[in-house]
């Protein structure tokens, strides 16, 4: 808060007036407050942004949730592949797998369709 101060001039001086400064007093802020806007702004939108921060994990979230489902459905079928395989055949799952992609009956068996 700045106080003005008269005072009479002697007899024969000129009266002194102050300089002005409310240009200056509103200006520091004002470019603080600007420079604060701006990067404020840019903090939040942006490629590196809080946005872009807040949208890349909810894709981590759903890429790793993705990632899990995809490992699953590869160790079930390795375990079938395995039980595949020579040294370890088994033969219901074989048969099973014959009947199911290539439409095999034996004579005797009913078949029931089920959509």
């Amino acid at each position: 808060m700045t106080r003005r101060v008269t005072v009479t001039p002697k007899a024969g001086q000129a009266a002194k007036v102050a300089p002005r400064r409310t240009p200056r007093v509103f200006l520091r802020p004002l470019l603080f407050m600007l420079g604060f806007l701006y990067l404020g702004f840019h903090a939040m939108h942006g490629e590196r942004g809080l946005y872009a921060w807040l949208r890349d994990t909810r894709m981590l979230e759903n890429i790793t949730q993705e990632l899990a489902t995809t490992r699953t459905q590869r160790e079930s079928l390795e375990l079938k592949v395995s039980h595949l395989r020579d040294d370890s055949l088994d033969l219901d799952l074989l048969d099973e797998q014959v009947r199911r992609m290539l439409g095999g009956v034996n004579e005797g068996e009913v078949v029931v369709l089920i959509k």
